[in-house]
């Protein structure tokens, strides 16, 4: 496992934490404020996670599709992807 899935992996085991634990403050019926709060902490996390792990994506897979010479469909995976991030 390369540095970029290591830290995609580890950023996604801390959101799952973070989900269990807002899980509990869900049902002990928490301040809505604080459990809006740590609900957006997770987004950032997961956010983090699918940036690393499309890094790690353009680096390897891209990377090697443009050496192959067959580089149209890995670039036109990468358009669907933005196009869904952004909108």
């Amino acid at each position: 496992m390369n540095h970029e899935n290591k830290e995609a992996l580890n950023l996604l085991k801390t959101a799952k934490g973070q989900i269990e634990a807002v899980i509990r403050m869900t049902e002990d019926q928490r301040y809505c404020i604080d459990i809006s709060t740590q609900i957006q902490a997770i987004q950032s996390l997961l956010k983090k996670a699918n940036l690393t792990i499309l890094k790690n994506h353009l680096n390897t897979c891209v990377i090697e599709s443009i050496n192959d010479g067959s580089s149209t469909d890995k670039i036109d995976e990468i358009m669907m992807l933005l196009d869904k991030y952004i909108k």
